[in-house]
């Protein structure tokens, strides 16, 4: 988007927001509100099948590749990872 097209929605945003605050019968306080209702309207009505899935598309099952299921189960503690002693303990406790 360049600077003129940029302008010419930021004017769109700005009629409509005018627009809804009159709609509103001109409340007073801080008009925000309604220029993010306005971009809010015109991003819809711009882009109306923005957002929208196909439910056939969005049935179909995703299939996972076999290189991401060969590393199931490879689990390393941090210890492991610093070189350190293992995280959990002996299987059997030293006697004294």
């Amino acid at each position: 988007m360049n600077r003129e097209e940029f302008a010419a929605w930021d004017k769109r945003i700005a009629a409509r927001a005018d627009q809804l605050w009159e709609n509103a019968g001109k409340p007073e306080g801080p008009r925000t509100r309604f220029q993010e209702l306005a971009r809010e309207q015109i991003a819809i009505e711009e882009n109306p099948h923005a957002g929208k899935l196909d439910p056939d598309e969005a049935a179909e099952p995703v299939i996972e590749e076999a290189s991401l299921l060969a590393n199931l189960g490879e689990v390393t503690s941090y210890s492991d990872r610093q070189g350190e002693e293992p995280a959990f303990p002996d299987p059997e406790p030293a006697k004294p």
